[in-house]
């Protein structure tokens, strides 16, 4: 019975991995398409977002499964209640890349990036990519070095949304409402990614510790 028991943990941790590699090639495509235009690319992130949905509805029902039937105490524990979390949290990132692409089609044919901020969401699109493929490697690894790494982008991701509102809130910017509600949408969407990543990583950091920092990135993010 122990061995079927950890056979089941190890089972809910593989899962997690392999939703957030989904997750980072959702991501990935979802930024592309939002900066090419590119309409296909952006529907298949669309698609392919229940896979990701289904996924995390699986890992959940594991974990209470377990829950139920093995009573787990301890590390073993803090793992089955760490990935229901994780599990939601991936699970708002791929609805995050999916809001992306669906302003990619909602703009179609013209491309959603309003003028003047091309290079700003290229760069952002790169960090949450880059957060999303370190959040893989992490869930992979259990290395704490990597959530320092997650923190470095998520810092920059911040100041890159605030570069944004700066931007569409100065006398200089040009662009017509639409333009501006795009902008806003865009930015929120791509700093709220690295922040469910960096909310990750600090649940990994937990797994592996058994110790918890409580601060304002321990509410879950909403979008």
């Amino acid at each position: 019975m122990r061995e079927v028991f950890h056979q089941s943990l190890q089972e809910v941790q593989n899962g997690l991995v392999e939703i957030s590699d989904l997750v980072a090639t959702a991501i990935e495509h979802a930024t592309r398409a939002f900066g090419t235009g590119d309409v296909a690319l952006a529907e298949d992130v669309i698609d392919k977002d229940q896979i990701i949905d289904e996924k995390a509805l699986a890992i959940d029902e594991m974990a209470i499964e377990i829950l139920a039937r093995q009573q787990p105490v301890a590390r073993d524990l803090r793992i089955v209640v760490a990935a229901i979390r994780v599990s939601s949290s991936l699970k708002r990132m791929g609805d995050i890349a999916e809001h992306i692409a669906q302003l990619t089609r909602m703009r179609f044919p013209e491309r959603a990036i309003p003028k003047g901020l091309k290079g700003t969401f290229t760069k952002m699109g790169e960090i949450d990519t880059e957060a999303a493929r370190t959040l893989s490697e992490l869930l992979r690894t259990e290395d704490l070095s990597l959530v320092a790494r997650l923190q470095e982008l998520d810092d920059k991701l911040d100041a890159l949304h605030l570069s944004v509102f700066e931007k569409v809130l100065s006398d200089a910017w040009k662009g017509e409402t639409a333009a501006t509600v795009d902008a806003t949408l865009a930015s929120r969407y791509h700093e709220r990614f690295a922040d469910h990543a960096l909310s990750v990583a600090k649940k990994v950091a937990y797994l592996a510790t058994g110790n918890w920092t409580v601060d304002t990135e321990d509410s879950e993010p909403q979008i």
